[in-house]
């Protein structure tokens, strides 16, 4: 028994995953997810409600989107849709004040991610006049979520799983490159970028299997709110996924290939 112990210890250390878990202990990865949840209910969703609703092609609005996300389907898709749904006139009743402040405000996802990332690449903090990357970012990933709510009218089964992975992969990849200011190489960024992408298909996964039948019952008990929690754990989730793929994706390379020697 002590032999395989030790065998497993030599095995961990040979790995270098001490060195991940403590990495993502000095991130504060799960506080830094909740953070990330907290910004997307509060900044995100609100941006991402009005643009559903501007949406010309009318495919079911924000709620259909989240359901979609989350791989809900049958009574808890609709349960969501019925919860979450804005009014008609969200953007007749939407001022243009409220549309910059849902904006201004949204970009303080884009710092937090960013922060994310300079702490897990060992960057100095991006000065405050580069906040226009962090503007950027945020309409690039409202962009990209749009495209993915699109993508089920066009193509299903293992086209969209196809697209959906292509696009993802490339939407974190270019993200993190352009949110540390192009200092890290575009090859030491793919690592995180599939790592990400991959977690999100297994958070998907779990929440298909987890979360379908917890929003019905939440729903039953709960009334709205215990809908909003299970929103808001998957969006801890997702968090976990974006700052913990990117970690995970620094740790491959560190450990496991090339070192980052500078930008390109």
């Amino acid at each position: 028994m002590d032999r395989a112990g030790r065998t497993l210890r030599d095995g961990w250390h040979r790995l270098g995953a001490h060195t991940l878990v403590r990495q993502a202990h000095d991130l504060e990865l799960l506080h830094r997810a909740m953070g990330f949840a907290t910004l997307a209910l509060v900044t995100l969703a609100p941006l991402l409600i009005v643009v559903a609703a501007a949406d010309p092609l009318a495919r079911g609005g924000f709620a259909s989107w989240l359901a979609d996300g989350m791989g809900l389907s049958g009574q808890s898709a609709r349960v969501l849709t019925d919860i979450i749904s804005p009014p008609r006139k969200v953007i007749g009743t939407t001022s243009v004040l409220g549309g910059v402040t849902l904006a201004v405000f949204g970009i303080a996802l884009g710092g937090s991610v960013q922060n994310g990332y300079e702490r897990i690449w060992e960057l100095a903090p991006g000065r405050w006049h580069r906040v226009w990357r962090q503007a950027v970012w945020m309409i690039a990933m409202t962009a990209y979520l749009y495209q993915e709510a699109q993508s089920r009218s066009i193509t299903s089964g293992a086209g969209r799983i196809a697209l959906s992975a292509a696009t993802g992969v490339l939407f974190f990849w270019w993200g993190q490159r352009f949110l540390l200011g192009g200092v890290v190489r575009w090859s030491d960024l793919l690592p995180g970028a599939i790592a990400t992408m991959a977690g999100l298909v297994g958070l998907r996964m779990f929440s298909y299997f987890v979360f379908t039948p917890l929003i019905v019952t939440n729903a039953i008990s709960y009334g709205a709110v215990g809908v909003v929690l299970v929103v808001e754990s998957w969006l801890i989730g997702v968090g976990y996924v974006v700052y913990g793929g990117a970690l995970l994706g620094h740790w491959l390379v560190q450990h496991h290939g090339l070192r980052r020697d500078g930008g390109e």
